[in-house]
């Protein structure tokens, strides 16, 4: 029988060792709580959830409502237990977190092929790993010191990333391009960037809604520096009111077409993928919380309707460069053996980290048992979400969570909602087609 050891019992770890089980593979699941804590978890259990209790949206509209129905066909623990737990809350899916780490960790240490072993491992050469034909690092976000740092050997100290800096998303189409303008800041006649110009009332109001906004406060282990290359966007205003008007909004090097004059200021969108159906907000990473979000950044021209594929943060949450770390099977290429699941692949959110684990304990599996499952397609929620972490390398990696903007466009305009609901058939359609062909 093949032998596996998973550092790490969260939800990504979790969903690995139960695949990994069902395919008959003997798993030793190495969880350092309770001798052990990271400055987040407080109790004993697996899977334990440490930030919110909601799964977030259901349906197929909602690209996080397919991961959920791809998560279930293919037999998540995470998503069983969710349903078991499951609490009112609307539309979304939220659970009692305690009876939520309860039902995985009986389930976990229920299962015959798999042994819970309450230790931490400090060293990807600890002892304990040794003779094993793969090992899974899905320790988190807040892995110890002692094993992020050598992690950081393993990978090179310039691909470990301590603090996320995102920034939001956009769909395309929700862009009023009657205000926006095609152009570079040193190049006009490029295209590279979508440009939203300002007057000088529309900027000062503008900051003052950053500075007004309602943030997001930091854990005690999260009171640090940031990087200045990395600032929130509330942070720079902060510091006084022309700051972003001579920082990344600065307007020199344009003119905008409508009017034939430089404007006060420029919110610059980045294309996010090949299809051109999705913007970055350049410079907006933020702690403004989700609902400011929205309401503070409609306030940019063009952006009145704004539908947000993905909202801005700024946290702790360790991560690796994905694309220039990881093979496609998710294994290190610095370490053949070892691989990695959940958020520090650079996924992002409860659910889509342990899609990730199920991915690699559902493919991992096969190839122990001298098979192989090729990948869903972009078109799936699974597949896109897995397709992020194999980027053009030399792209800027950023961790995301599961959205439309990751997958391929679909080639025609329709209204947001049709758009969404084409979106969730395809995918729903693609996931049938590709469950039949290998055999799930």
């Amino acid at each position: 029988m093949a032998e596996v050891a998973i550092i790490g019992g969260g939800l990504a770890g979790c969903d690995a060792a139960w695949q990994l089980a069902r395919a008959g593979v003997s798993v030793t699941l190495f969880e350092m709580k309770p001798g052990k804590r990271s400055e987040a978890h407080t109790e004993d259990g697996l899977a334990e959830l440490v930030c919110s209790n909601s799964f977030r949206a259901t349906g197929p509209a909602a690209a996080i409502g397919l991961l959920k129905e791809e998560m279930a066909a293919l037999g998540s623990l995470v998503m069983e237990a969710a349903f078991a737990t499951r609490v009112p809350a609307g539309g979304a899916l939220a659970v009692d977190r305690t009876r939520f780490s309860d039902y995985v960790t009986d389930r976990i240490e229920g299962h015959e092929n798999i042994t819970v072993v309450r230790r931490e491992i400090a060293s990807l050469d600890d002892d304990a790993l040794a003779g094993r034909d793969a090992v899974i690092i899905a320790a988190g976000p807040l892995a110890g010191k002692e094993l992020t740092e050598d992690l950081m050997r393993a990978v090179g100290d310039e691909r470990l990333y301590f603090y996320d800096a995102i920034a939001p998303i956009i769909s395309a189409d929700s862009v009023d391009y009657s205000k926006a303008f095609w152009g570079s800041r040193w190049k006009p006649e490029d295209d590279d960037y979508l440009n939203c110009p300002m007057d000088e009332a529309e900027y000062k109001a503008f900051v003052q809604a950053l500075l007004d906004g309602e943030k997001v406060k930091p854990r005690e282990f999260e009171r640090e520096k940031h990087f200045e290359a990395c600032l929130p966007v509330e942070a720079m205003a902060e510091r006084g009111e022309m700051t972003l008007a001579f920082g990344p909004l600065k307007p020199v090097g344009f003119t905008d077409p409508h009017t034939g004059e430089r404007p006060f200021a420029i919110v610059q969108l980045r294309l996010e993928n090949k299809e051109r159906t999705a913007f970055n907000l350049v410079g907006f990473q933020t702690k403004l919380k989700y609902p400011e979000q929205k309401r503070v950044f409609r306030m940019i021209p063009g952006l009145e309707n704004a539908e947000f594929l993905r909202l801005g943060s700024i946290h702790r949450n360790t991560y690796v460069n994905a694309p220039q770390v990881l093979d496609e099977t998710l294994q290190l290429k610095a370490r053949p053996g070892f691989y990695l699941a959940g958020q520090i692949t650079g996924v992002e959110g409860y659910l889509e980290s342990a899609a990730c684990g199920l991915w690699l304990g559902l493919s991992l599996g096969r190839r122990l048992s001298g098979g192989e499952v090729v990948r869903p397609p972009r078109e799936t929620a699974l597949g896109a979400l897995l397709g992020h972490l194999q980027a053009e390398p030399d792209k800027e990696f950023q961790p995301s969570n599961v959205n439309f903007g990751l997958m391929p466009g679909l080639g025609e305009k329709m209204k947001k909602k049709l758009r969404k609901e084409a979106y969730g058939r395809r995918a729903q359609e693609a996931f049938a087609a590709w469950i039949a062909a290998v055999g799930l």
